[in-house]
């Protein structure tokens, strides 16, 4: 058997966790077939059962194309330039919005049986417009044909499974509830403190760790108003970068210099971290907070705790089926608001509930390694690649 992945991350482009599901799926998948992967960059790669093709995404043709809407023109010009050649798989795999485009062409043109993982969705996610502008309207119809369309659809979590019924018109039979996974042999807790010591760490200094981009699904601006509230004695570890706009990165470092005028314990990474770099910081941290507000699976919190580190995170979507609040975190529950964007009812009271959440955590020893342990057995027993690879290939089977 064969599958041909359609994605816009594949590394060394990699910057959130649709990237890092489809580069550790298709390393596993390739132990049990043929995985051709089309992605845009210029990576080439030809091993064994995995071969990896990278498409321009910069066309010089769209260069004097609206600042919002370029990306989406280079989108959908990259995705027909990945069905040029000859397609001999016998399912194709899609990935993000960026890549359905693809997919459609390949169902349309080869007569592909079409797979789509909901690694999130436009619906949800209006702030895109902030990015794209009309172009979101673009996107979101290119997700929509797509999801319609597919023979297959996973959803990374049960509630993302009932947000793809109440947004489209599918018929559930087709969707399957296949969890993002994580490299248990790779993440896992480290002694190695070079990250900690470059970035200027204090080691003898609890600290509570942020891991992702700076967007206003991942809530970063909560946790930055938080931080007032957090106990002073506690470092604030913020791994943040890629902002989705040039104006939400400026609101990020307004926030940040903000706080840092009564608080000198705040170390802000503003770049995209090596996978070495990140263990670390797991591995030291003494909570890990995703405030998300609004997150279909969240890798980030499964690779926490395999790395030995509990987790305070917003009660939202698939969230709620990774972290067991009291027994590997704390889920801190988020009024939101029911019409987009989707924001805290009351902003305040949710950074304080994280702060309190993070506080109680970091001042609890026997609760922290508890919930440590926990999580850690947690990823072991549920979110293991290895088992998560069987079921997709059981789904392509499924379909041929």
């Amino acid at each position: 058997m064969k599958v041909l992945f359609f994605t816009r991350e594949f590394p060394p482009y990699v910057y959130g966790g649709a990237g890092v599901h489809v580069e550790y799926l298709a390393a596993e998948l390739a132990k049990l077939m043929e995985v051709d992967v089309r992605c845009f960059g210029d990576q080439v790669e030809d091993s064994a059962n995995l071969t990896v093709k990278g498409y321009p995404f910069d066309n010089p043709a769209f260069k004097d194309a609206d600042g919002k809407l370029k990306s989406v023109f280079q989108t959908l010009s990259t995705c027909l330039q990945m069905n040029t050649e000859s397609i001999d798989a016998d399912v194709v795999h899609c990935h993000t919005w960026y890549a359905h485009f693809a997919g459609i062409v390949a169902k349309l043109c080869y007569g592909t049986p079409l797979v789509i993982t909901t690694h999130s969705l436009e619906p949800l996610r209006p702030w895109k417009r902030e990015q794209l502008g009309r172009g979101y309207d673009a996107s979101s119809w290119v997700e929509k044909t797509a999801i319609e369309m597919a023979d297959a659809l996973i959803a990374v979590s049960e509630e993302t499974k009932e947000d793809i019924i109440k947004h489209f018109d599918v018929d559930e039979k087709k969707i399957h509830v296949i969890y993002n996974g994580i490299n248990l042999q790779q993440y896992n807790v480290t002694s190695k403190t070079s990250t900690l010591d470059a970035y200027g760490v204090d080691k003898t200094k609890p600290y509570v760790l942020f891991v992702g981009r700076i967007t206003r699904q991942k809530g970063i601006i909560h946790l930055v108003n938080a931080i007032k509230y957090i106990e002073p004695n506690t470092q604030i570890v913020l791994c943040a970068g890629a902002p989705d706009t040039p104006e939400i990165g400026k609101e990020m470092e307004a926030a940040v210099n903000q706080v840092k005028k009564t608080r000198s314990n705040i170390i802000w990474i503003d770049k995209m971290v090596t996978k070495e770099e990140v263990i670390q910081l797991y591995s030291h941290a003494d909570v890990f907070c995703c405030p998300s507000i609004y997150e279909p699976f969240g890798i980030i919190n499964i690779e926490a705790m395999a790395c030995n580190t509990a987790v305070v995170a917003s009660a939202v979507g698939g969230i709620k089926e990774v972290v067991v609040h009291g027994e590997t975190g704390l889920l801190i529950p988020l009024e939101q608001q029911k019409e987009a964007p989707f924001e805290p009812i009351d902003p305040d009271k949710f950074s304080r509930d994280l702060a309190d959440g993070i506080n109680k955590v970091i001042n609890n020893k026997t609760l922290r390694e508890t919930m440590a342990k926990n999580g850690r057995k947690r990823v072991e027993d549920y979110f293991d690649w290895i088992a998560i690879a069987k079921q997709v290939e059981h789904l392509y089977k499924s379909l041929i």
